[in-house]
């Protein structure tokens, strides 16, 4: 991989702490705009294709029994909706993200695989989902809710459009309890992965900020109270690969 993919931004993003909610709204999307064409290589390779088995290990959580629809929330390039697709035929999904650059390769994808029929990827915000009341079985974020600073509001609109009994999933990267595992994904996080990153991207700050609002996600109790907090009933993380990402799952 040669490094001339013309010069390297020189960006600095404030820590996420000292971010207004609208500032990160902005840096949030310059992000995923500036990183949109390695964004899956470096998924992959920064997760080590972990990130595969995360979003399979979701979708064998899902459970469709009255829409037969599933909306995937910050869906960026589609790879969750991609792969609920794949797994259920009968199963009819919308992918919703608020950066166009995201939508558009997400689109290609789903092009590429011959899905249009029933996949959809369009432009939304996930906290004003424009989708009626009871129109989903299923509702999934992976690895956007900590990207977005409401996130009473995106947990509650996605709680809104799916039925009575429908699962509000989140699969989000998180930290690993005090220990070995935390120091050393710490040191990963913070010293090699912005390293790596700088190698594959024009814009390296945003692997620094990834790094940064991971170390700033709540602890998964907190997360679990936050979801109870709306309403949602069953609530359970399961923590993936030595708690560095955690599928969280609650029923409205």
């Amino acid at each position: 991989m040669n490094h001339g993919d013309t010069e390297t931004q020189n960006v600095e993003y404030p820590s996420v702490r000292e971010m207004s909610d609208d500032q990160r709204i902005g840096i949030v999307k310059d992000i995923f705009a500036s990183v949109t064409d390695k964004y899956d290589f470096l998924n992959r390779f920064l997760s080590g294709r972990r990130d595969v088995a995360w979003r399979k290990r979701t979708v064998s959580e899902m459970k469709f029994f009255h829409t037969n629809r599933f909306l995937d929330v910050a869906s960026g390039t589609g790879d969750l909706a991609l792969d609920c697709a794949n797994t259920y035929p009968d199963v009819n999904v919308t992918g919703v993200d608020f950066v166009q650059e995201m939508v558009d390769k997400g689109s290609e994808k789903v092009s590429n695989r011959e899905l249009k029929d029933r996949v959809e990827l369009e432009w939304g915000d996930a906290t004003h989902l424009q989708f009626e009341d009871d129109s989903f079985d299923v509702t999934a974020i992976a690895f956007g809710i900590r990207n977005i600073p409401d996130k009473v509001k995106a947990l509650s609109e996605m709680k809104r459009v799916i039925v009575e009994n429908g699962q509000v999933m989140v699969l989000e990267l998180t930290t690993p309890e005090p220990g070995f595992w935390r120091s050393t994904y710490s040191f990963y996080l913070n010293g090699v992965l912005p390293k790596l990153a700088k190698l594959f991207t024009k814009n390296p700050a945003a692997y620094a900020y990834l790094a940064d609002s991971i170390m700033n996600f709540p602890t998964r109790k907190k997360f679990v109270a936050l979801m109870e907090s709306i309403g949602l009933k069953n609530c359970r993380a399961i923590p993936l690969t030595f708690g560095i990402c955690t599928l969280y799952i609650g029923k409205k």
